[in-house]
C-alpha cells in the first residue's frame, strides 16, 4: 500500500503520507551528467546465483566519471548491506553536498538507512516505481559485470566469486574505456579533473601573490 501511495484513513495517516512523499522524491530525474566528482552517487543491489545460494551485490557509482566508489557482497539483502557499502565509500571519498540516488527498495528507504545518511547531511533521491531508466547508469554497470565477467566464468567457490567481483571493479575503473566520458577510463577521467583543479588553484595563488 505504501509503495502505491495508499493509506488508511486512521490516526497517523497524514504523517505516513508525508513520509512517503519525502521518500519517493526523484531529485536526480535522469540528469546523469554532473559537474564534479562526489556530486551525485547512484546505487543499487543485484544478485548472482551460485551453488543454491544467492549473493547480493551492492554497488555505489559516482556519476561524474562513472567510477565505482564502493561495493559489498552479502548473502543477505538488508539495510546492513547498503549501510556498510555506503560507510566504506564515504570514509574513502569524504564527499560534501552529495546527492545519493537509488530505487525505492526497503534497504534504501528504511528508517535506519535514511537516518544514517541524514546524519551526514546527505540528500536522497529515488527512482519512480517501475521505472528502471531512472537509475539506468547503475543498471548498465550490472549488465556489463554479469555479461563480461560473472556469466562467462565457471566458479568453483564463493571465494572465486568475490575475487571475480573485486577484479571486475578494478578493471571497470582502471582499464575499461567509456564512451560517455570520451573513451577514457573512470580513473583517468577523474584524475584529469583533479589535475585541472590543482592547476587552477596554482594559477590563483600565483595571481594573488603577484598582487
Amino acid at each position: 500500500m505504501h509503495e502505491n501511495g495508499w493509506f488508511a484513513i486512521v490516526s497517523g495517516a497524514k504523517k505516513l503520507y508525508l513520509m512517503s512523499q519525502e521518500r519517493k522524491q526523484n531529485i536526480l530525474n535522469q540528469q546523469f551528467q554532473v559537474s564534479r566528482p562526489n556530486e551525485v552517487w547512484v546505487s543499487d543491489v543485484t544478485y548472482f546465483r551460485y551453488n543454491n545460494k544467492i549473493y547480493y551485490i551492492c554497488v555505489i557509482l559516482d556519476l561524474y566519471a562513472r567510477k565505482i566508489v564502493g561495493y559489498r557482497v552479502s548473502l543477505s539483502n538488508s539495510t546492513q548491506l547498503t549501510k556498510g557499502t555506503f560507510k566504506n565509500a564515504y570514509e574513502y571519498r569524504q564527499p560534501t553536498n552529495l546527492l545519493f540516488h537509488s530505487d525505492q527498495g526497503a534497504n534504501y528507504t528504511s528508517r535506519a538507512f535514511m537516518g544514517y545518511l541524514k546524519g551526514f547531511g546527505i540528500q536522497q533521491s529515488f527512482s519512480r516505481a517501475s521505472t528502471p531508466y531512472d537509475n539506468s547508469v547503475m543498471e548498465s554497470f550490472f549488465k556489463s559485470m554479469k555479461t563480461e565477467k560473472l556469466y562467462r566464468t565457471d566458479f568453483r567457490s564463493e571465494r572465486e566469486i568475490r575475487e571475480a567481483i573485486k577484479d571486475y571493479v578494478h578493471y571497470y575503473n582502471s582499464k575499461r574505456p567509456h564512451s560517455v566520458i570520451h573513451y577514457r577510463t573512470p580513473d583517468a577521467y577523474e584524475s584529469d579533473y583533479f589535475k585541472r583543479q590543482a592547476a587552477l588553484q596554482d594559477l590563483q595563488s600565483n595571481t594573488n601573490g603577484s598582487d
